[in-house]
């Protein structure tokens, strides 16, 4: 298989025999030296000290006088943070039991070390996928899209990618906003085979259309993901639109289709606007109607993708592991 999302650091991580991401010594320390997570050039002393510290040891005890001592009051935070997540994989010993544990136990830690955690989850789920459509969809559970509308599709690209420019000059590149020597390529079967070769520059937009390609392989990542988090078989299958479906049990993928389902859901109507930011619509069904709460055995579940105000969308996986409605969520203990 070709290798993709090197980015993540999977080479780092062993396979227990399960499959899961076993945390290494060899990963941790790699992880404290990424360029956010280095002190700043004006950090003090103590702050400098614990980082070179933990990069010698990664699992060294920190008491918190240590963190105590540091003179700035965000650095205190951030590493309290830092040393959170660290222990967290130190008794959980996957990245997969790690996740699952913070979704379920409600920790707060910063949005990007969920990102960062899912990455490699679905690096993991998806190894043996050899799809560039279903790779290039599950980008969009831990990285912000931003989409446009460009004659007539809908498209989403990696807003980071966006960033990184500011002036618009071509039709297509107006729609994002990028730099004249930039350019907005559309991921199609004719550029397909170079995905792998450039699956860490995140550079490709993704039609999201309904009824195209692009939808149908976010459902696909969504299904691998659960699968591969909760050991439960599920079909995902898009759907063209939001009228006449019965919400007998919704999930939102992003906090706007959580709001839109609590407004269905609470028998209220939604004005022509939310309508339009819906994303994706989803029919979730299970292969065993058996893992279901009782009273929605053999019913669906619905989920809904929407955009905000800023056209960013920004996917909150971790709702599949703490919303569908199961008996037990026994994939990762």
């Amino acid at each position: 298989m070709k290798d993709f999302w090197l980015s993540s650091g999977h080479h780092l991580l062993d396979r227990d025999a399960c499959g899961r991401l076993r945390v290494t010594d060899e990963f941790m320390k790699l992880y404290l030296a990424r360029p956010e997570l280095a002190p700043p050039q004006d950090a003090c002393l103590v702050e400098r000290s614990i980082h070179a510290a933990l990069l010698s040891d990664p699992w060294r005890p920190l008491a918190r006088e240590e963190l105590e001592a540091m003179r700035d009051p965000d650095a205190r935070e951030n590493w309290r943070q830092i040393i959170a997540l660290r222990d967290h994989l130190a008794a959980h010993g996957t990245i997969e039991a790690t996740y699952t544990a913070l979704v379920r136990d409600g920790a707060r830690l910063p949005l990007i070390f969920m990102d960062q955690l899912a990455h490699l989850i679905l690096r993991n789920a998806l190894h043996q996928c050899d799809d560039p459509y279903v790779l290039r969809a599950a980008e969009m559970f831990y990285r912000p899209q931003r989409l446009a509308v460009h004659e007539g599709s809908l498209l989403a690209a990696d807003q980071e990618h966006l960033d990184k420019a500011s002036l618009a000059v071509s039709p297509l590149a107006a729609m994002f906003g990028i730099l004249e020597q930039q350019h907005v390529e559309v991921l199609a079967d004719a550029n397909a085979a170079t995905y792998w070769e450039r699956s860490d520059s995140f550079d490709l937009a993704l039609d999201l259309t309904a009824g195209r390609r692009g939808i149908t392989a976010l459902g696909i990542a969504i299904a691998r993901w659960i699968r591969h988090l909760l050991g439960i078989d599920v079909t995902v299958e898009p759907l063209s639109e939001l009228r006449n479906v019965l919400l007998t049990w919704y999930v939102g993928l992003d906090a706007n289709g959580t709001r839109i389902g609590d407004a269905l859901w609470n028998g209220g109507e939604i004005d022509e606007a939310a309508r339009n930011s819906v994303v994706g619509l989803f029919r979730l069904t299970f292969a065993d109607p058996a893992v279901t709460i009782a009273r929605l055995a053999g019913e669906p579940v619905y989920l809904i993708l929407a955009v905000g105000l800023d056209n960013v969308l920004r996917m909150k996986p971790q709702n599949l592991v703490a919303g569908l409605p199961v008996r037990q969520l026994e994939g990762v203990v």
